[in-house]
């Protein structure tokens, strides 16, 4: 708490006479560009390597950047996930959401660690929020990646896009250059896509191409982002040599 009150009297000299006007120019015509989904790992800070600024996302976090597939709700009863989207999508009119999901994910060790029925046992569960958090809501990721575990991670998994007609191939880390765990960590986040495109309230939008749905991945312990294109059916790190490529992707099938 210490550091927490020093660093708000810093943002009060420094900060915070630039961050009240750019609140006051956004008050009356905001314009946020896109519902960004990630974890709560503090080493996220998506505002930070997106360059983004004030009114520019709505930021939704929790552990694993997880969004719950519709199926688990029944009547009126939700999560925060599903109510971001549609507070951005509908109410607010945003016409892209983000996964960025990352390397080194302390939710997605978990859940690889949750294919030990002992350790995902109903008891442990019940003494682990973050366990039943998973086990609700992630094993969907955890089966896609046993689906590749069989083939000794070499043939590619087909994921549903916007609509139940429309998926895709992906190819996960054909380089073999992450972790286990960073593989599953990057099928869960191409997996929240699917999730997403089960929201009865976004169908319209989706099979209209009004809405696009796009997965980001963050590798922590070399700054690098990489971007799941289509068209590449993996994850391309975004940098000098591919941005162009994405740019005409992007263009292509999401403007």
């Amino acid at each position: 708490m210490d550091r927490i009150l020093k660093g708000i009297m810093r943002y009060r000299s420094v900060k915070k006479e630039k961050m009240v006007k750019q609140f006051k120019e956004v008050k009356d015509n905001p314009t946020p560009k896109a519902v960004f989904f990630t974890c709560i790992d503090s080493r996220m800070i998506p505002t930070r390597f997106t360059q983004t600024n004030v009114g520019d996302m709505f930021v939704v976090r929790n552990a694993g950047n997880i969004i719950p597939h519709s199926q688990h709700f029944l009547d009126e009863l939700t999560t925060n996930e599903p109510a971001a989207l549609e507070l951005g999508c509908v109410v607010n009119d945003i016409r892209h959401i983000i996964v960025c999901g990352h390397s080194d994910c302390k939710a997605i060790n978990l859940l690889y660690k949750l294919q030990d029925s002992e350790f995902a046992s109903q008891d442990n569960r019940r003494i682990s929020p973050l366990r039943a958090w998973l086990c609700t809501h992630a094993l969907t990721s955890l089966e896609k990646f046993q689906q590749l575990e069989v083939t000794d991670y070499g043939k590619p998994l087909i994921f549903q896009a916007e609509t139940p007609m429309r998926k895709f191939v992906a190819y996960i880390d054909p380089e073999n250059k992450f972790t286990i765990e960073d593989k599953l960590s990057q099928i869960n986040t191409l997996q929240q896509l699917q999730n997403i495109a089960s929201y009865g309230f976004l169908k319209k939008r989706l099979e209209k191409h009004q809405l696009h749905i796009h997965a980001l991945w963050f590798d922590i312990y070399t700054g690098e982002i990489y971007y799941f294109s289509r068209g590449a059916k993996r994850f391309v790190v975004i940098d000098e040599e591919n941005l162009d490529k994405l740019l005409q992707e992007v263009e292509k099938y999401y403007s």
